[in-house]
């Protein structure tokens, strides 16, 4: 069905003038979406950037740290909470971990699959399409656990704590996880709009027009970023909005202790790698007591 654009365009006019945080899709992106998530996966293999996953060399020292603040050794058994496609979890696969991923992207999942079978680790690999929250491995016994590239942020604080006890659940007696989280101290608290056209990307493959707009929320510490994505050839109007909660370093060690973690230990800017954005983050490790 075509729309008039006419009729769209006062639908964003008359938009709300300030989001509240979470309340479309969860506050987040359609990533179960089997279309946004296909699309999604080809933001993660495009190598021209860093966006959606980090590029190979730099992941490559990502997983050299992890391996060595985590106390990796081959027949680890490690769980990869948001694995997206398993970039890093095949790559600790091929080490001698045994991995457990898990992503709410169907095509994320499917091409972790692939590259564990390509790889030849996919005896030592198993993915699970679940949204993490509702994800129940009480008592799996896994020797370390990741959060990577900030996902904790991207759900409500509530959630987060879930996600967080659940993982805590997961792992056996001195067991340990890694959960990396934005620098609140490099937070962009600037309010900004912008706009774009494009005929394929992460919104679609046909002629769009991206409206965006950047709120900051005092109160709540949370940003949100609002999209008004208008399909040119149909009129259709897409609204997505992606949240992205700030946490204190004294609140990522209240939240890890709430939940059985001890020796909490942050390390800014991953403890100085090299990589483009690594000031931008703060990484913490924790042992479940």
């Amino acid at each position: 069905m075509t729309i008039k654009i006419s009729e769209t365009l006062w639908r964003i006019y008359n938009r709300a003038a300030r989001p509240y945080p979470w309340q479309l899709h969860d506050g987040n992106l359609p990533w179960d979406d089997p279309a946004f998530s296909a699309r999604m996966l080809r933001e993660h293999l495009d190598e021209s950037h860093g966006a959606a996953s980090r590029q190979a060399a730099e992941r490559a020292k990502q997983i050299a740290w992890l391996w060595d603040n985590l106390g990796l050794q081959p027949g680890s058994r490690l769980l990869d909470i948001t694995c997206g496609p398993g970039l890093y979890a095949v790559e600790l696969a091929r080490r001698g971990c045994h991995v457990t991923g898990i992503d709410f992207g169907p095509a994320a999942i499917g091409y972790a699959q692939e590259l564990a079978a390509a790889q030849g680790v996919a005896d030592r690999c198993a993915f699970i399409q679940q949204d993490v929250r509702q994800m129940a491995l009480d008592g799996a016994g896994f020797d370390a656990a990741l959060l990577l590239y900030g996902q904790l942020a991207v759900m409500p604080r509530a959630d987060a704590q879930e996600v967080l006890a659940r993982a805590a659940r997961a792992l056996r007696l001195g067991g340990r996880l890694c959960v990396e989280l934005l620098n609140p101290e490099k937070v962009d608290r600037k309010e900004s709009n912008w706009w774009f056209t494009d005929d394929t990307g992460l919104w679609g493959d046909a002629p769009f027009l991206h409206l965006g707009e950047r709120f900051w929320l005092e109160e709540e510490q949370v940003s949100v970023e609002r999209y008004h994505i208008l399909h040119l050839e149909t009129g259709q109007l897409d609204v997505v909005e992606l949240c992205d909660q700030v946490y204190r370093p004294d609140e990522v060690e209240g939240m890890l202790r709430a939940t059985g973690f001890t020796a909490v230990t942050p390390h800014p800017a991953w403890d100085n790698l090299p990589l483009y954005d690594a000031d931008e983050w703060i990484v913490y490790t924790a042992v479940k007591n």
